[in-house]
């Protein structure tokens, strides 16, 4: 009876790790390698995305103190699409957004192609501890 009890604990353990671990892979999709940013960051990356680069540090825009983003998106997809990263600070209650592409004829990123963006948050003189990252594929009409 006991050797039941153990097997079938065993079981359920092995269950919740391979549930934990298949989680923590949808979550992370398309979200870099490294992000270096001290923040809790939430990813919400198209499948069509990948993002190569997420960087931030405070620095100065226009004369102003501000929390500087670079992002780089790269074309995961087997056709051209253009994106929108919008980055929330959800501890500041502040956002902002940026397509990708900026522009072009067409304004697309090619399949493999990548580029990289600069978001500012102006007056911003300290970092988040708490982000929310989001990219989706729009329109490129």
């Amino acid at each position: 009876m006991k050797r039941i009890k153990n097997a079938s604990m065993g079981a359920v353990l092995v269950l919740c790790l391979v549930a934990a671990v298949g989680l923590i892979g949808c979550a992370g999709k398309g979200a870099p390698e490294k992000a270096n940013c001290n923040a809790k960051i939430t990813w919400q990356i198209a499948k069509e995305a990948k993002l190569t680069q997420f960087d931030c540090m405070v620095g100065m825009q226009d004369g102003q103190p501000s929390l500087i983003f670079t992002v780089g998106v790269e074309n995961a997809a087997d056709k051209p699409y253009r994106y929108r990263v919008n980055i929330f600070l959800e501890d500041m209650d502040k956002a902002f957004g940026h397509l990708v592409p900026a522009k072009g004829k067409p304004p697309v990123l090619e399949p493999g192609k990548g580029d990289t963006v600069k978001i500012p948050f102006i007056g911003t003189d300290k970092e988040s501890k708490k982000i929310l990252v989001i990219v989706k594929t729009i329109s490129a009409d």
